[in-house]
């Protein structure tokens, strides 16, 4: 009682690290997809598929979704900051090894470094999100994490595309390294160690050892929300990795640097997102999944159609709608448990990643047979999926969490 107590007076005499917080999600999503927009040129350089090049895509998030139980579980043991801060200069030395790359090979390889190093920025950043932001706030600050990534994916994209564009690709890889040397130094000055009563609350977390891991897969509620996250990141994937196919062949025939200034789409969510963690604090966590998840499916069906400023409004409205579920996913983990914080994300980083190496992949057979019309499809029918499984064992309450032990039933 006397350390929540205490805790409580912190957090409202402590003004939050917002703009560290902004900065972490930058850092994360800066390199994960920037090979986007490189993909046709790519695949004429290396005379390789479509699947051969998506592997540069499905490479970092196959590494991530190995590695980020591992990197939750070492976040709680030895700080978030700690990990955080060393996990972008980590991911800041495997993206200027991805420019050595001389091979379509080495350049994967080095692609699944970098995932490797992700994980403990995210996941370290959304546990450090739960414990020193108030609940009653939290939706608030992961929809400022989820701003950030939305900076940081679209300007890793652009980057990338306009470097290559004017250079080759080997030079887009050491501008973002550069880049991501900057995010690191500024998340080693700006962002605060967490609350030293939480770190000896972490301290009793450690003792319990693998078995938290099972204690987690106890919570339905938990467990849904793995496998909704999974439909998140397959929707993002298969969208932005595909449509960049779509649009460098007839009719479109988009230049590189213009498939690189395609992703300034992500910039409507920088301004939609933290308006969908207002909804979410409000209406809860299912009418935010639900939303954003229809607003996603209505876009991507919009990108069927032959005109470009008609298929960008659509991919304005699907980034939106992943940005704003995503924020609703990452937000219900914190909810939902009341330890091992960093584990949970962990654990749904692994099937949110495994998400996004399948929707790397997948439709890349479905490309062979109806090319973007059948990705569309898939896409469209894997958002439902999502929505199903938050309406049936998501609550329906909007603010039933703040005491929730981490084995509560879905209702």
């Amino acid at each position: 009682m006397a350390i929540g107590v205490k805790r409580n007076l912190e957090r409202a005499t402590t003004r939050e690290p917002t703009l560290a917080v902004v900065l972490a999600g930058s850092t994360a999503f800066l390199d994960l997809y920037a090979t986007q927009p490189l993909l046709p040129l790519l695949a004429r350089t290396f005379r390789a598929s479509t699947f051969d090049v998506g592997l540069t895509i499905t490479a970092p998030t196959v590494a991530v979704a190995i590695s980020a139980p591992l990197i939750g579980r070492l976040a709680d043991r030895a700080g978030l900051r700690r990990v955080i801060v060393g996990s972008a200069f980590l991911l800041a030395a495997a993206t200027a090894l991805a420019a050595t790359a001389l091979s379509l090979r080495q350049l994967i390889v080095w692609r699944f470094v970098q995932g490797l190093a992700t994980p403990g920025i995210f996941a370290g950043t959304i546990a450090y999100i739960h414990e020193e932001w108030p609940a009653s706030r939290a939706g608030r600050a992961t929809a400022a994490y989820m701003t950030g990534t939305i900076i940081g994916g679209f300007t890793g994209r652009v980057l990338a595309g306009l470097v290559a564009a004017d250079v080759n690709w080997h030079a887009s890889f050491i501008a973002l390294a550069m880049l991501n040397l900057a995010l690191a130094c500024a998340l080693f000055a700006w962002l605060p160690p967490e609350r030293p009563v939480e770190r000896e609350a972490s301290t009793e977390r450690q003792r319990r050892g693998a078995s938290a891991i099972l204690h987690l897969f106890q919570n339905g509620q938990l467990v849904a929300t793995f496998a909704i996250g999974f439909c998140v990141l397959f929707t993002q994937v298969a969208m932005f990795t595909y449509v960049t196919f779509h649009l460098a062949a007839p009719p479109f025939r988009l230049s590189t640097a213009a498939l690189g200034w395609l992703f300034a789409v992500y910039l409507v969510g920088v301004v939609m997102t933290p308006f969908g963690g207002r909804w979410i604090d409000r209406y809860g966590h299912r009418a935010g999944l639900a939303a954003a998840m229809g607003m996603g499916a209505a876009g991507a069906l919009l990108t069927l159609t032959p005109w470009l400023f008609v298929v960008a409004a659509g991919l304005a409205l699907c980034s939106t709608g992943v940005f704003i579920a995503q924020a609703s996913t990452s937000s219900y983990i914190g909810a939902v448990t009341t330890r091992d914080r960093a584990l949970a994300v962990g654990m749904y980083s692994t099937f949110y990643y495994m998400g996004g190496s399948v929707g790397g992949a997948l439709p890349a057979a479905l490309w062979n047979v109806g090319e973007w019309t059948a990705c569309v499809a898939l896409i469209v029918t894997v958002q439902m999926t999502g929505v199903a499984i938050a309406l049936t064992f998501w609550r329906r309450n909007r603010e039933p969490f703040r005491n929730a032990a981490p084995t509560a039933s879905p209702s």
